[in-house]
């Protein structure tokens, strides 16, 4: 979409099933059905055609929006199958000619979202009720099968040339970017020396010996593949506990305006300084009481402040990451009444077990999540006015650094810091840890001393004293010292950053999530610099040339 009064063309992630080109989303009972089924000619950028099932951004964020209706919209789906709506093709993975033509910024920022898409498939698998089903009715290929890997379950089609395969190292000389590696090990426990021979066949693995080695959990015959499907599919949605008699919960168009300043919503606030390089998010408690009570809360649906504020910071990062690369630290502030926020979190703390608080509790979780993985440099700014006090202190506690104004001649107009029940293990980042207790690495003292001060609101000193804060500067050295810290910051290479902060935000421990943003990332991320790949004779671009990727042999 694009918005006259933005100083340039803006990609943005709102979309509605009325709009999608590339997927189909039906309903049968407790079981919703994810047909891909991709226009060849709508790509989210020119010069490129979506051949074979293949994909780009625009793809996912359709897909991305899916499972969030699924989410909030269907509570009565229990499990989804996602297939293919073309023939013989279940999906060939992103596309290559995509990868091709793209930015090296590009590739690695659709990497990452597809990555997140697909953690979140798994964090409804984990945490929601909602079970996926993989029906690879056809050829299933790098991202295609890193998609099927992302659900719970995997059913072939054994129709003699169907295969799933990663083949991205022989034929592109690439990874599979979206977590195939990591997933074939850890998920699937794919023999070290049979993911080995997978990972370097072109061709992958058929049916039988696929269910052999792990790399599906069953197959069937072309005329008895949709029965065994639809028959799984049921079992998994007995096994949820989500409602089937539950009315579900709109989600509409965000209301955003977009201008020379920035991104502006109605909970959140993006202005953008272009000259400094600098972002500032202010995140706003709400303006009144929220509703509390479950009938209440149902009836506020999308409009709910938790969900409002969760979806429109969401938008936020991701409109931030995709559209202006060059904006590197992103200032964190907090604004409003810190009652209202503690009773939103109290009615979340009361209510998790309803399947929409579950959700919004979910969206939450996956937000926040998602600014942790974000290679941005977050700063924490508590001044005058801030309100980071339960699930809005999750921002001071992601944030790189932290700085909080003391006012020692009136204590009284600090801001306070207040935490609330939903700080302790309702929002764990990709490391399964909750911040929190990440911050501490799991040290008994420091953390019961937090806990104790739940409720409590917690002026400069006292944070400072928990280990809540970086520093507390007073109101005449405030601005010289916040300055200073912005300006150096900016004046430090931006990828030796990224790679800092991407070390030191997980601390100790690793999941199948940090290993695919880390390792797999990482990798991908140099993979893609390399003239093996990317140079003028390297696979990706001579892919479909006829010609052959000339290597340098050299192992670095």
């Amino acid at each position: 979409m694009t918005y006259p009064e933005a100083p340039r063309q803006t990609i943005t992630y709102d979309t509605h099933p009325d709009q999608y080109r590339h997927w189909r989303l039906t309903f049968d009972g407790p079981v919703a059905t994810l047909h891909l089924d991709i226009d060849e000619d709508g790509g989210i950028k020119p010069g490129y055609k979506l051949k074979l099932n293949s994909y780009d951004l625009g793809v996912d964020i359709e897909l991305y929006d899916a499972l969030q209706r699924i989410r909030f919209e269907h509570p009565e789906v229990r499990s989804v199958v996602v297939t293919s709506g073309k023939d013989r093709i279940f999906c060939s993975g992103a596309n290559i000619f995509m990868l091709g033509v793209s930015t090296h910024a590009w590739k690695v920022n659709f990497c990452k979202f597809t990555n997140e898409t697909r953690n979140g498939i798994e964090d409804s698998s984990r945490h929601s009720g909602l079970k996926f089903l993989a029906a690879c009715n056809g050829t299933t290929a790098g991202g295609g099968y890193e998609l099927a890997l992302a659900c719970d379950e995997i059913i072939l089609v054994d129709d003699r040339s169907s295969a799933v395969s990663l083949p991205e190292v022989p034929l592109l000389g690439v990874l599979p970017g979206t977590g195939g590696l990591t997933r074939v090990t850890d998920k699937r426990h794919v023999r070290r020396d049979h993911a080995d021979i997978f990972c370097t066949l072109t061709e992958g693995i058929r049916a039988q010996r696929a269910k052999e080695w792990r790399l599906i959990d069953d197959y069937a015959k072309p005329q008895a593949f949709a029965e065994k499907v639809k028959q799984r599919a049921m079992e998994l949605a007995a096994q949820s506990d989500r409602p089937a008699d539950a009315r579900g919960v709109a989600l509409p168009i965000l209301k955003r305006t977009i201008d020379e300043a920035g991104y502006h919503y109605e909970t959140v606030d993006v202005v953008i300084d272009r000259k400094a390089r600098r972002a500032t998010l202010t995140v706003a408690a709400p303006s009144a009481a929220v509703a509390n009570s479950i009938d209440d809360i149902v009836a506020a649906g999308a409009s709910w402040w938790p969900l409002l504020m969760a979806r429109e910071l969401d938008d936020a990062i991701l409109m931030l990451r995709t559209n202006d690369l060059e904006i590197g630290t992103w200032v964190l502030k907090t604004s409003g009444n810190a009652q209202h926020v503690l009773a939103a979190d109290a009615a979340l703390a009361q209510h998790q077990q309803h399947w929409f608080v579950r959700e919004t509790i979910g969206m939450l979780r996956r937000t926040l999540a998602r600014l942790d993985v974000t290679s941005r440099t977050l700063i924490a700014i508590a001044d005058r006015g801030a309100c980071f006090a339960g699930t809005l202190a999750e921002l001071l506690l992601a944030a790189d650094r932290s700085y909080m104004l003391a006012l020692p001649d009136d204590s009284a107009q600090e801001a306070k810091v207040t935490l609330s029940e939903m700080n302790f293990g309702s929002y764990p980042m990709v490391n399964g840890q909750y911040r929190i207790g990440a911050r501490f690495y799991g040290e008994e003292g420091p953390i019961a001393a937090a806990k104790a001060a739940i409720g409590k609101p917690l002026g400069a000193e006292e944070a400072s004293a928990l280990g809540l804060v970086t520093a507390t500067p007073d109101d005449l050295d405030w601005e010289d010292e916040i300055r200073i810290v912005l300006e150096e910051r900016a004046s430090l290479s931006p990828d030796a950053l990224t790679a800092m902060e991407a070390n030191l935000r997980f601390g100790p421990g690793e999941t199948m999530e940090t290993r695919v943003f880390g390792r797999l990332s990482a990798w991908q991320n140099w993979i893609f610099i390399r003239p093996n790949a990317v140079g003028e004779a390297g696979a990706l671009k001579v892919f479909g040339s006829g010609n052959k990727a000339k290597f340098n042999w050299e192992r670095v």
